[in-house]
């Protein structure tokens, strides 16, 4: 807000007239206005500089000018003018007090919804929970066969002292067994458990076999990879690379399985030509390699 133009016009009505009685009434009113319109603006720019509350023009230095007399028209411009300020303030200060109130509201719902749950009495007077969220509805879990319980319960871990160790020979049990689903995730903690120990890659590649053995071809493939990959000079990565290109021929990827028997040949020739050569030549014929 400029001050300068209301600033000269006061300076005017400080001489004795006949409007002197209406001036003082407006030096009043805008002294109001200038310290409320400060106020509004403090909480509209919090940490404003001097440069919103101070006049933007300031007077030149000059010879002060003979005082001339007041009219009744300019002291009525001036409560206009004034009575258009006090609206503008008004409307200023409603919309900072609307934006405060909306702002409340606003962190009223999030603190509302960060609530988990909130604890009641129903009409039995039994105590109940209700949630803001809907709640969501599952289908009932089929019940645990006794006979698979008392079975996975018969296998029993080892105690040898090597956690590693008898972490895998668990979940080769488990396996050996046929409890596939079991010992999937006993297999995969032993590697997540133990991702240097030797073990882990025999771990890993009876991971994948387990997933084949249980019909889930792509997921073999994706821990058959990773044991090669992780653990190329692992004891198990060629037969990795083997039963990877069986889980490939199963996803009807029998290029890709080509492809993964060359790379066994090329990189473990000697386990390619024995120990498995029996299994890379049956896998070729299935793959239709040339």
């Amino acid at each position: 807000m400029k001050k300068f133009g209301i600033t000269i016009l006061l300076g005017g009505l400080l001489i004795g007239t006949p409007a002197s009685a209406q001036t003082a009434n407006v030096d009043k009113r805008v002294d109001r206005l200038e310290q409320e319109l400060r106020a509004v603006q403090r909480k509209v720019f919090p940490g404003g500089s001097s440069r919103f509350f101070e006049p933007e023009i300031t007077p030149e230095a000059g010879p002060a000018s003979p005082a001339t007399a007041i009219t009744t028209s300019a002291v009525t411009d001036l409560i206009a003018r004034v009575d258009a300020l006090e609206s503008s303030l008004a409307r200023l200060t409603g919309q900072v007090e609307e934006n405060g109130f909306r702002l409340k509201t606003i962190e009223d719902r999030l603190a509302a919804a960060d609530t988990p749950s909130m604890i009641g009495t129903s009409s039995s007077g039994s105590v109940s929970t209700s949630s803001p969220q809907a709640p969501q509805v599952t289908a009932p879990e089929a019940a645990p066969d006794p006979a698979r319980v008392a079975g996975v319960a018969s296998i029993i871990m080892p105690e040898t002292g090597d956690a590693a160790e008898d972490s895998y020979i668990y979940g080769y049990r488990l396996w050996e067994a046929k409890f596939f689903p079991e010992a999937q995730a006993q297999l995969n903690k032993m590697v997540e458990d133990h991702p240097g120990h030797p073990r882990a890659s025999f771990a890993q590649n009876l991971l994948g076999r387990a997933y084949l053995d249980d019909g889930k071809p792509a997921l073999a493939s994706v821990a058959l990879y990773e044991n090669y990959q992780k653990r190329p000079r692992g004891d198990r990565a060629p037969d990795s690379l083997y039963y990877l290109s069986t889980a490939l021929v199963q996803l009807d990827k029998k290029a890709d399985a080509c492809r993964v028997l060359a790379e066994m040949q090329d990189v473990y020739p000697e386990v390619a030509s024995g120990r498995l050569a029996d299994r890379v030549t049956a896998s070729k014929a299935a793959a239709n390699c040339r």
